[in-house]
């Protein structure tokens, strides 16, 4: 018995001694010349810290005894676990053009991540981040964790990484170079950023449809459409980063408590809109108990530790996908013919709706279709599932005029003068709609854009010129002796003077399609110029000016001799400026071409 043990110690130690020379001679990740990005799965080993009372020291000692496994089938998504995960990769950057990369954490709901560098004379940095962690602790303010990390070139930096979480246990980790993450970032905030135009625009639509109607079916969809909308935004990690970057608690409540919601919304439309009361009441009654368990479930969230409340919400979710789909289908055999474009408009949503549940739980690994299939889904969706409720919109139209025909043409005819009035009346309120959006964001007398409007669009031109690495110019314009005109002539000659400097500011600009022109407030106006310097803006400035003197400006008998002082500040790409300071820098310019006998340009350096 003695020597049988003693071989199978034996047989121990020779494996494990093959299990770490496994993990020594481990390939670690080449970071290439002309190489921007690298997933770090392929090169990740991870061990699953059960009772989450490793230490660093701990871990790396585990790393060493060869402890780490590979991450199992290249899957990042390991569902909702207790403990901690830990990762291990090795690094070699031979691109000595980038020293610096970004190391992104590509899932939002992530507790709290541990990022250890090792480099090969022993030096450790530690970064942490997760939304345990408040949000201006990253590296760059992004949804996604990150750390921007130094790999000096030909070394071989070690990278031992600590996750944990009560939200599903995702880690699809990946080393960008600075400027592709850059790009990463734009091109997904422009993705997002188009999907919630269109979510925005088909809510207002079928608000004023609900508003004009009066159909509860447009109501519980807006209400979902809403919910979902939250889900989303919190799921993405936008809600950390704009709603309540400060608040962990919130962050996490909010997960299940909108997917709650968005199921209540979800079986309250079907209700309305399968008319499941009348034509199928068992099915009714089953919808309502989801409606009163989610309900509840969502309220309880708000106590529940998050680990329960998700997936509890979670698994909800599947439920509801499922029972949906039976209830509409039931309803279908029963004859209720809208019910095969709500069928085919829910599968298409629903599927990506199951899709972001099965990669919670881990079924699924993460790619492009799971993890904006839902967007792509909920997309298609909303189109289908509009054309679905014209469709019964018309079908409960043709019944009522069948009913009409039969009892009576003259009842008939007015049924369908009312529809063609109900037309009209939709299409007047989309017009007024779009009018009062637009008037909204100008001013009354010249026309021109306001100060509101002018102050979002001077934000967005500042983030564009930091981003392409173009200047962004700014003008300053106040009408010289205003004040004497109105006093001298009246305020109805003042708004004349007001409307024709407008209009030759406005001329001038014309070349130049990318400014932006808008009252400023009394009797002045700024202008924003797109790319241009401190030189092509003073030569803009110099042109209003003297288009402004060209001619007098008519009013009534009057001719009036109408010059402008202006003063021109430029806004160099990185600069760090906002807007506010860029006008008080503008305005000091304008002052100076008054104090310098008016009817002049001066710029911000011969201001100081």
């Amino acid at each position: 018995m003695r020597l049988r043990f003693g071989w199978w110690r034996i047989a121990g130690a020779l494996i494990a001694a093959i299990l770490c020379a496994q993990v020594q001679a481990r390939e670690p990740a080449e970071l290439l010349s002309g190489v921007s990005d690298t997933s770090l799965t392929p090169y990740m080993r991870f061990r699953h810290d059960k009772a989450a009372d490793d230490s660093v020291d701990d871990a790396w000692r585990r790393v060493a005894a060869g402890q780490f496994a590979p991450v199992p089938s290249g899957k990042t998504a390991f569902g909702f676990q207790r403990g901690a995960f830990w990762f291990h990769a090795e690094v070699v950057n031979h691109n000595p053009d980038e020293r610096h990369w970004m190391l992104v954490q590509s899932f939002a709901l992530i507790d709290s991540i541990d990022v250890y560098i090792r480099y090969p004379d022993g030096r450790i940095v530690h970064q942490a981040s997760g939304d345990h962690v408040p949000f201006d602790s990253r590296s760059i303010p992004y949804r996604h964790p990150n750390f921007r990390i130094e790999l000096p070139p030909g070394q071989r930096v070690q990278l031992l990484i600590r996750t944990q979480s009560k939200s599903s246990m995702q880690v699809p980790l990946a080393l960008y170079t600075p400027a592709a993450f850059t790009s990463l970032s734009r091109d997904a905030q422009f993705v997002m950023g188009l999907y919630y135009g269109i979510l925005l625009a088909l809510f207002f639509y079928n608000l004023v449809l609900w508003l004009t109607l009066r159909d509860a079916s447009y109501f519980w969809y807006l209400f979902h459409i809403t919910a979902f909308g939250l889900v989303l935004f919190t799921l993405n990690g936008y809600s950390f980063e704009y709603i309540w970057p400060h608040n962990p608690w919130l962050a996490n409540v909010a997960v299940p408590l909108s997917i709650c919601l968005a199921i209540v919304g979800m079986q309250q439309f079907a209700r309305t809109f399968l008319e499941l009361p009348k034509r199928f009441p068992l099915g009714n009654l089953v919808s309502i108990v989801f409606i009163v368990f989610c309900t509840g479930l969502g309220l309880a969230s708000l106590r529940l530790p998050y680990d329960i409340a998700t997936p509890l919400a979670t698994r909800a979710v599947i439920v509801s996908v499922l029972w949906t789909v039976t209830a509409a289908v039931v309803v279908l055999r029963r004859g209720y013919r809208p019910a095969r474009l709500f069928l085919a408009a829910w599968a298409v949503f629903l599927t990506g709706a199951a899709a972001i549940a099965a990669l919670a739980f881990g079924i699924v690994p993460k790619n492009l279709m799971t993890e904006y299939g839902v967007q792509i889904g909920s997309a298609l969706e909303m189109l289908l599932l509009s054309i679905a409720l014209s469709y019964r919109y018309a079908s409960l139209r043709n019944e009522n005029e069948r009913i009409a025909m039969e009892a009576h043409q003259q009842l008939e005819r007015k049924v369908a003068q009312r529809t063609q009035e109900l037309r009209s009346a939709l299409t007047q309120l989309e017009d007024a709609h779009r009018r009062l959006h637009d008037s909204s964001r100008r001013d009354g007398l010249t026309g021109l854009y306001n100060r509101t409007h002018f102050h979002e669009s001077f934000e967005k031109h500042l983030a564009s010129a930091n981003t392409n690495g173009t200047p962004v110019s700014l003008l300053m314009i106040d009408l010289d002796h205003f004040k004497s005109i109105n006093d001298k002539y009246g305020h109805l000659t003042g708004d004349d003077c007001l409307r024709w400097a407008a209009h030759r500011i406005g001329q001038a600009l014309r070349v130049h399609e990318s400014s932006l022109l808008a009252r400023f407030g009394g009797e002045e106006f700024v202008v924003v110029l797109p790319g241009h310097d401190l030189h092509a803006a003073v030569n803009v400035a110099e042109a209003l000016r003297r288009k402004l003197v060209e001619e007098p400006c008519p009013s009534g008998e009057h001719r009036l001799r109408v010059s402008a002082s202006i003063g021109v500040h430029t806004i160099e790409s990185g600069a760090g400026v906002d807007s506010d300071t860029a006008l008080s820098v503008a305005d000091q310019a304008l002052y100076s071409a008054k104090a310098n006998g008016r009817d002049c340009v001066r710029t911000s350096i011969t201001a100081a």
